[in-house]
């Protein structure tokens, strides 16, 4: 896991590396292009994640999750504002993104 300076640095490498979806979290599934896509836990993977921490900026403390799903040939970023997901994903989900 690597430090970035800024959250917007770190998308825009992302999407520069072709993640360029918005995965929403939903209880069982990731969902994309306003529900289009819904992704479930086995037809996805996480290709890496960075922790950001700024004291400067509050809305710079998240977790990016570059995502991949090879079945959708889709690849984007999903966010976590520390530990907002608990409350809305099963645990298979939270799994998923949980670094052992």
């Amino acid at each position: 896991m690597k430090n970035y300076n800024t959250l917007s640095q770190e998308i825009n490498k992302l999407k520069e590396q072709g993640h360029t979806e918005d995965f929403t979290p939903q209880q069982n599934c990731l969902e994309c292009r306003n529900g289009e896509y819904k992704i479930f836990q086995d037809e996805f993977r996480v290709d890496k994640y960075f922790r950001l921490e700024d004291n400067t900026d509050p809305s710079d403390q998240s977790i990016p999750y570059a995502i991949s799903s090879d079945k959708y040939k889709l690849k984007g970023v999903l966010l976590n504002g520390y530990g907002i997901f608990p409350d809305i994903m099963a645990n298979e989900m939270l799994d998923k993104l949980t670094i052992h």
